[in-house]
């Protein structure tokens, strides 16, 4: 089931006053959080609500300014915060809390909020500091969990507090936001949250900008591929993206379809050994890895692919789907996460078991095997994206979510009073694999 059918009541919520807390937001863009902040604020703004984004300060950006119709303050470094005499990142989000809450609540001088909406762990010791400061309901989002990222383990101290801090976070927020079923299902079984307190609300995309000009497309077909067929990736390159798998099936599709080019798109911690990947494979002719690709460039890569591959292991959502989908391009994605809820095979892609990089060069091959199918369900695809994913409704699903929170806030006298004398339960965190204990990983 796709995420927009549990999300169907789209009636536009009275203007609110939003108070929104990312440690990403233009110009800092480490991964999707930032985008989706920032195209979900405009959103919220252009509709009439009005959004103040605290963030994260980056050098040469203003502290504070209003832009598309939002308020920004950027919270700056402490001068002890960075560098830090340690590496540690919880130490880093600690020393970033501090400054983050102190610049939220200037922001609070000239400003009332109705609601406080935190994403992700990062920014969970300011979110609940001003819930109650402010006594404001909270909603947060869950773009991703730690366990997730690590098919369920928690290898260290660090991955378990980060757990910790995603569980208080949650189970402190009025209403928590899953960016699909399958995160919702680890939201409510990892941190124990009823279910009627998580809702499914989807990223969104701007179709728009992924629509390249043919020219562009064009001039990416003549920079990235030979005389076959142009497969592509683009996203991060980490163990759980599963890119090593795409690697591994260029062999097969190589001797299938000759003149065949894989490009990559991305960088991460992972380039190193997907390079040496390639290299014992002896795939030097066939791999290209283009590094990090602009706006402008990398919708015009994914137009120009015969099949765009998205071999996640984990994936709370799929946003690169939505956007490759936009750009017009055959999508060949694994059967996990939210990937599972956006692509339906036969209609708008085609999909294979995540894991699985025989099951990978299948489904590639079925795509560039039949160019009449594949570009028939690239076709369906885009219409998908601009009927369900743009964010003018993807605001308004927000905005409810909102107006909810609000009604079932508690006065923090009244959460007080209901509260043992002995305090806030411990977070207890279990050993072994937590999502082995029934969390789906379909």
């Amino acid at each position: 089931m796709s995420p927009a059918a549990d999300v169907i009541d789209i009636q536009p919520a009275r203007r609110q006053r939003v108070l929104m807390l990312s440690w990403e937001y233009p110009p800092v863009l480490v991964g999707g959080l930032g985008r989706h902040v920032h195209a979900l604020s405009v959103a919220l703004a252009a509709t009439g609500h009005h959004v103040t984004v605290i963030t994260r300060h980056a050098p040469g950006a203003p502290l504070e300014e209003y832009a598309d119709g939002v308020r920004i303050l950027r919270a700056p470094e402490d001068p002890v915060a960075f560098p830090l005499a340690t590496p540690s990142l919880l130490a880093w989000t600690m020393a970033f809390n501090h400054t983050l809450t102190r610049t939220a609540l200037r922001a609070t001088e000239a400003d009332t909020y109705d609601v406080i909406h935190a994403h992700d762990w990062l920014v969970a010791h300011t979110a609940i500091t001003l819930r109650d400061h402010l006594d404001l309901p909270l909603v947060t989002t869950i773009h991703a969990t730690e366990a997730g990222r690590h098919q369920g383990w928690l290898p260290d101290e660090m991955n378990r507090t980060i757990h910790g801090v995603e569980h208080w976070l949650s189970t402190e927020s009025n209403r928590v936001i899953a960016c699909s079923g399958y995160m919702r299902d680890q939201v409510t079984r990892l941190f124990d949250v009823p279910a009627n307190r998580v809702d499914v609300v989807p990223n969104g995309v701007d179709s728009r900008a992924w629509q390249a000009r043919p020219r562009a497309v064009a001039a990416a077909r003549a920079r990235f591929a030979g005389d076959g067929p142009l497969v592509g990736y683009a996203g991060r390159l980490v163990y759980e993206k599963g890119v090593q798998h795409l690697v591994h099936a260029v062999p097969y599709l190589r001797e299938r379809h000759p003149g065949l080019r894989v490009v990559i798109a991305g960088d991460g911690p992972y380039r190193d050994e997907l390079v040496d990947q390639a290299h014992r494979l002896r795939l030097a002719d066939s791999v290209r890895f283009a590094g990090f690709l602009d706006a402008t460039q990398l919708p015009a890569l994914l137009a120009a692919t015969d099949a765009t591959v998205i071999p996640s292991l984990y994936e709370p959502f799929g946003m690169i789907a939505l956007e490759a989908a936009a750009a017009g391009a055959p999508l060949a994605v694994a059967a996990t996460g939210g990937l599972a809820e956006i692509v339906e095979p036969g209609v708008t892609g085609v999909t294979f078991p995540h894991d699985d990089p025989d099951a990978l060069a299948g489904a590639v091959h079925r795509l560039l095997g039949d160019e009449v199918l594949s570009r028939r369900m690239a076709r369906r695809a885009r219409a998908m994206v601009d009927e369900r994913y743009g964010w003018a409704t993807i605001a308004a699903h927000t905005a409810r979510r909102y107006a909810a929170a609000r009604r079932e806030h508690a006065p923090l006298r009244a959460r007080r009073t209901g509260r043992p004398a002995a305090g806030r339960p411990r977070i207890a965190i279990p050993e072994g694999n937590l999502l082995a204990a029934g969390t789906p990983t379909r």
